[in-house]
């Protein structure tokens, strides 16, 4: 029995001591992180004012406005940029990215249509617009879309305008415009001068080829039967809604056919599930302007804000009326909580960081450290842009280096599986000393708002950077 003892006591000993070598070899530092939710803020989703408004109003990162292309388009093949650098400048200067849409017919105004194509014969359309409410009706000037000229012009603009804009970090959605009044597609209720599905196919190819990087979005989905509109379920286009949160949702109702989302159903599958790889955005009606934030919205048509932006995955609506007045507390706080729901959310779950320990003996450049991240987009759409990921080593709350890994967030599913990033940095690139590593999604527009995590910052370092595994 002693030498059956002995024997017990030589192998747990042995045992004891792998186990501690192998323990030894590596330092690993386990860390869940919680989430908070992100603010509504955030680039490239949330509430859009229009351009230059009151800053304390409502948290925003993106603004709106409205072009005429005859500012733009001033000659065969000719091009005055100068109102758009202007405008995405000024813009871009509180930080924000522009939401714009260019129009040629404008109800109230008559400086839309290129002059020169109306010198060269163009025919126009002026008729009283009766479908301006709850704004007073004002006359509109319509172009003959048919006309060759017209078609030919329109074409070789957006072209220009792709390889001029195309990817521009300024930008941050384009509604396509051109078409109809306020450029949204429809001439209501004179529909016989909208253009024809022949020459909305036509700026719709364009736009498909001028722009790969930026988004473009439609107001109207349409299948392969739409009675108005050239089919447009099936290309890399987004949808707008114009009408939202009061002509959204399906009321199963036949007057309501036009609806948002019975029209996307309408259009089929590839209309409904749009959103996975194209944005939808819009505006929500003037009618609710405000008050569509409020536990019971005062006007009767009214529909549920949180149930239409679950059904359509929206990332981003306009509405003034967050911005026009100073609003009540109440309102605020609950737009806020209603916002942080639109759009993407990136909740970093938990960070692994594996070292090795180094003697005099190891071969310090085979040596790397590991740094594996849960990511989880809690959002209800992706993200649309394939923005740069940064990981950087920190020291006394300060980036002190920084290093680019291929991790991205582009196309990211909601409620989908949790993403692994994962990178194996040389000893020899670490510094010398640091306390561990920040994350960040990188906004490449100059000083443009920092894209921040649904977690809880803790240690407060600049531009995003989200702190893993900081010692204390």
């Amino acid at each position: 029995m002693a030498v059956k003892s002995d024997w017990m006591s030589v192998t747990k000993t042995c045992l004891t001591a792998l186990l501690t070598m192998l323990w030894c070899s590596s330092l690993i530092a386990q860390q869940r992180l919680k989430y908070v939710p992100a603010p509504p803020d955030n680039p490239l989703k949330g509430l859009v004012p229009y351009s230059q408004p009151h800053a304390d109003r409502f948290p925003h990162s993106m603004e709106f406005s409205y072009l005429p292309l005859s500012e733009l388009l001033t000659g065969p093949d000719t091009y005055d940029w100068q109102p758009l650098e202007k405008l995405l400048n000024d813009i871009a200067s509180r930080r924000h990215q522009t939401v714009f849409r260019i129009w040629m017919e404008y109800p109230g105004r008559k400086d839309g249509i290129p002059k020169y194509l109306e010198d060269n014969g163009l025919k126009v359309t002026e008729w009283l617009n009766t479908n301006t409410d709850p704004f007073p009706r004002q006359m509109v000037r319509t172009p003959d879309y048919d006309d060759a000229n017209l078609r030919t012009a329109l074409q070789s603009f957006i072209q220009a305008f792709g390889q001029k804009y195309d990817g521009d970090p300024r930008i941050g959605f384009i509604t396509a415009g051109i078409l109809g009044t306020w450029g949204e597609w429809h001439t209501y209720p004179r529909g016989e001068l909208m253009a024809s599905k022949t020459v909305q196919a036509e700026v719709m190819d364009a736009y498909e080829k001028a722009f790969q990087k930026t988004p473009v979005l439609l107001r109207y989905p349409a299948g392969d039967n739409d009675w108005a509109h050239a089919a447009n379920h099936k290309r890399h286009l987004g949808y707008h809604d114009d009408s939202f949160a009061w002509a959204t949702l399906d009321t199963g109702k036949k007057q309501d056919d036009w609806f948002f989302v019975p029209a996307m159903k309408a259009a089929g599958e590839s209309a409904l599930n749009k959103w996975k790889t194209s944005p939808i955005g819009g505006e929500i009606r003037p009618e609710l302007w405000g008050q569509i934030f409020d536990e019971k919205p005062a006007h009767n048509q009214a529909q549920d804000f949180a149930e239409c932006v679950r059904q359509t995955h929206a990332t981003w609506l306009m509405d003034t009326g967050m911005f026009e007045k100073q609003q009540s507390k109440a309102r605020i706080q609950n737009a806020i909580q209603q916002v942080q729901k639109m759009g993407y959310e990136f909740h970093v779950k938990s960070c692994t960081i594996v070292r090795p320990v180094l003697n005099s003996a190891d071969s310090t450049a085979a040596k790397k450290c590991s740094v594996t991240l849960q990511l989880k987009n809690t959002g209800i759409a992706p993200f649309y842009y394939d923005w740069k990921v940064e990981l950087a080593a920190v020291r006394a709350h300060r980036i002190v280096k920084s290093y680019n890994v291929d991790w991205s967030v582009l196309n990211l599913l909601p409620d989908s599986e949790t993403t692994t990033w994962n990178v194996k940095l040389p000893e020899t690139d670490l510094p010398q000393k640091f306390d561990g590593f920040a994350v960040r999604i990188v906004n490449p527009m100059p000083n443009g708002m920092p894209l921040r995590f649904a977690n809880e910052y803790k240690e407060r370092l600049s531009d995003g950077w989200l702190a893993l595994n900081i010692e204390e």
